[in-house]
């Protein structure tokens, strides 16, 4: 049963015993939020709305983007999910 204590409590986890953490450079470790560790922003490419950038070989660098790690960023995630379904839909062939 979600309290007036734990309200919200979906919105962050911390995984400070994960060899990888923080996988970002942050100034506040104890906000670092590793519930979507692996970006579903990502495969939004250009329009993920992070801080990327592209490799000269066509890779995306999200190393300087903490969007995803950041508490207050639950809400912009889960507000791109309508696109990252769109991408993951079938297309029917014609």
């Amino acid at each position: 049963m979600e309290t007036k204590e734990n309200k919200g409590n979906y919105r962050f986890y911390s995984n400070r015993a994960c060899e990888y953490f923080p996988c970002h450079p942050t100034t506040d470790p104890d906000q670092f939020n590793c519930l979507f560790c692996y970006c579903p922003l990502y495969a939004l490419g250009e329009n993920c709305g992070g801080n990327f950038r592209y490799l000269d070989n066509g890779i995306k660098d999200c190393s300087n983007c903490l969007l995803p790690h950041r508490k207050e960023c639950y809400d912009t995630i889960i507000g791109k999910y309508p696109e990252i379904m769109e991408l993951a839909r079938k297309k029917e062939k014609t």
